[in-house]
């Protein structure tokens, strides 16, 4: 179980990600606001983000920057999302460990949330 917070401004699309990963037994918080990102992540101890690269006139990439930089919440490992397939490399240059493009299935994000955390309680590098 990790605690996992997902950015997403279609409330539909974060819904569904939280009872998929609920049905998990992970704990799941959902934010349409990428500006309080920094803020939900302390106040919940945030172990994982989910966040889509364009959420309302917001470039989930300078999100991503930004928190990267930050040096009280760099440790937290993001995977960023989107419709626009050809942005992966995009994401992962800004500090994303991982890109999976939608529309996805479950056992695709499942799959790679599972990796993810892994990989940091391994100690792997997952931090940029």
């Amino acid at each position: 179980m990790a605690r996992i917070l997902i950015v997403d401004d279609d409330q539909t699309i974060g819904l569904m990600l939280k009872d998929i990963l609920e049905f998990s037994d992970h704990k799941v918080t959902v934010s349409q606001q990428p500006k309080l990102t920094k803020e939900n992540i302390l106040q919940h101890d945030i172990e994982l983000i989910l966040l889509d690269k364009l959420i309302s006139g917001v470039d989930g990439t300078d999100v991503c920057a930004e928190l990267k930089a930050d040096e009280e919440v760099a440790h937290v490992p993001i995977i960023m999302m989107s419709a626009l397939h050809n942005v992966g490399d995009l994401c992962k240059s800004v500090g994303a460990v991982e890109f999976i493009p939608k529309p996805f299935d479950m056992e695709t994000l499942l799959n790679r949330v599972s990796e993810v955390l892994a990989r940091d309680r391994s100690g792997e590098s997952t931090r940029s």
